[in-house]
């Protein structure tokens, strides 16, 4: 369970020995992701998808960036040809559900990876850099990290920012709202990013190991 502020997401990983069509037999690894939130996850109920019957957009835009996001850091060679799927069940909604996701879910997959090597299936560690994502605004023309829902639905721009322990980017999610930013903005949201990406890494490494 990650708790960030008052969102909560469950994270779980699992191992399967098959992997899909387009990667059999080329002894890599692979990793996915599955997204999705509980009906009173927010403050007023929302179908369960199940009931439509399909996910919608928002959905399996979240998962995809989860799942891309998290094979970033894999070596999916020392993997070796096997699937790891990290499911992130959000249970409490207050902004900020996909940077929680994959933060997260790094830690469980590092567990997952843990029970491999400490099994023997596989040698080295093929997850050496922890992954990590947080979200940057200017709220009240302040530079704030983290962003809750009411800051979020009143910021004048806000961003994800996903990148590994060393600073590497993975992924950035930029957009301003009613009006434009400057490039001096988006230095100083990246520089709080790589605080909190910071900060985060060494909480997930303390888990890992606990």
């Amino acid at each position: 369970m990650i708790r960030m502020g008052d969102t909560h997401v469950l994270c779980t990983a699992t191992i399967e020995d098959r992997v899909p069509p387009f990667v059999k037999g080329t002894g890599l690894g692979w990793v996915t992701a599955e997204y999705g939130m509980l009906p009173r996850s927010t403050t007023s109920r929302m179908r369960r998808e199940s009931t439509v019957g399909k996910q919608g957009g928002r959905t399996v835009e979240i998962q995809r960036l989860i799942g891309r996001s998290l094979r970033a850091g894999v070596d999916r060679v020392a993997l070796g040809e096997r699937q790891i799927t990290v499911d992130c069940d959000v249970i409490q909604a207050d902004g900020g559900t996909r940077c929680a996701s994959i933060t997260g879910g790094w830690v469980a997959l590092r567990l997952a990876v843990n029970r491999l090597m400490k099994s023997g299936e596989i040698i080295s560690n093929p997850l050496e850099d922890p992954v990590a994502a947080v979200s940057c605004g200017i709220y009240a023309g302040q530079v704030i990290l983290d962003l809750d829902y009411p800051e979020d639905s009143e910021a004048g721009m806000d961003g994800n920012f996903i990148m590994t322990r060393s600073g590497e980017l993975i992924e950035v999610q930029l957009s301003a709202e009613g009006a434009t930013f400057s490039r001096q903005q988006m230095n100083e949201l990246l520089d709080l990013a790589e605080k909190g990406i910071a900060e985060l890494s060494e909480l997930q490494l303390a888990a890992v190991d606990a």
